[in-house]
């Protein structure tokens, strides 16, 4: 039998008053945590084929939690693509019209505004995520299956892996956790055993559709680069070089290796450096320009991986691009601008 410390087996514990550490570590978080946790509705609007009234029909679930003291809430952009209308639940059980501020379906990341916030909404502390390891502990707060502010626990058990954001594109560096998440659980928090926000909860990995000891988050230093975005510009913000490329889809059909440049357009950095863009030729057949394989030495082999390396470059930043123009490869320096 296991008895608290320091008690003998005569002694009577009170079970009200015992935690080990490891509990009071977990209440403690929870208690303090999920008030900033909230439910987040969609609906969408339908008219009845029979009656020809317009009706509200449910769309969707998932979690939430306060960004600040405004009224902005962050969730997953997946949670409330497509909506018509808002709703966030507090923990307080007061329901709250919202608006969508901003998305990243690149991230699956969304933020929202209470068009009447109450007072003394409570925040989440930010964490850093760079600072995690496997194994160390987790806790993930949310709405599984509607069910309101469900707390389960585990551990980080890998960092680093890739998931497919509703965009198509891939989101990495994310968080694979064992601590049980669900259908409802998106867009809720994960926190550190300070409490802190270290990521926020985005998919599961199971053939059922339930929790199977594999879920992802979004690290929370990716939340803290793109949710500032959204709150002022309603997207994410790249610099851009000036340039169309051609589709994944026809790249994987012809097999070329690198992205062909479709267009440049005039005045922006791409054509102050001289790419160069497809073009037809004196037959009416169309001639590939450049072929950008690399990006400041990182190969390019997909409009993602071209995505993915000027998302981490800032407005004025200089760039060095590889290109294949025909049979010879150049390269050329490009002084990133803001996009348009």
């Amino acid at each position: 039998m296991l008895l608290a410390p320091g008690c003998g087996a005569g002694d009577e514990v009170d079970y009200l008053s015992f935690a080990t550490e490891d509990e009071a570590n977990t209440m403690e978080i929870f208690n303090a945590a999920s008030p900033a946790v909230v439910y987040v509705t969609s609906t969408t609007l339908r008219r009845n084929l029979l009656t020809l009234n317009v009706e509200e029909i449910p769309r969707g679930s998932g979690t939430g939690f306060v960004w600040n003291e405004s009224g902005l809430v962050v969730t997953n952009f997946h949670v409330i693509a497509g909506a018509q209308r808002l709703t966030v639940t507090l923990q307080d059980r007061s329901e709250h019209d919202a608006e969508v501020v901003g998305i990243a379906p690149e991230k699956d990341l969304a933020v929202l505004r209470l068009l009447e916030p109450p007072e003394g909404l409570v925040t989440l502390p930010l964490g850093d995520s760079s600072e995690l390891s496997v194994g160390r502990k987790v806790l993930a707060i949310g709405n599984p299956f509607g069910l309101d502010t469900t707390l389960t626990t585990g551990v980080v058990s890998a960092l680093g892996r890739e998931i497919r954001a509703p965009s198509n594109r891939r989101i990495r560096g994310v968080i694979q956790t064992d601590a049980a998440i669900n259908p409802g659980n998106s867009g809720g928090p994960l926190l550190n055993s300070l409490g802190q926000l270290v990521g926020v909860n985005t998919a599961i990995y199971s053939p059922s559709g339930a929790s199977a000891g594999i879920g992802f988050a979004i690290p929370v230093n990716t939340v803290k680069d793109v949710v500032p975005q959204l709150i002022s510009y309603g997207r994410m913000l790249r610099p851009i070089m000036g340039v169309e490329l051609a589709s994944d889809r026809w790249i994987r059909r012809y097999g070329i290796e690198g992205v062909p440049i479709v267009r440049v357009y005039p005045d922006l950095p791409g054509d102050t450096a001289g790419l160069r863009g497809a073009f037809r030729s004196a037959r009416g057949d169309i001639v590939l320009g450049d072929i950008i394989v690399a990006l400041d030495g990182e190969p390019v082999r997909s409009n993602d991986d071209y995505l993915s390396i000027l998302e981490k470059r800032k407005v004025g930043d200089r760039i060095t691009v590889t290109v294949r123009r025909g049979e010879d490869e150049e390269t050329l320096d490009v002084t990133l601008s803001e996009s348009q």
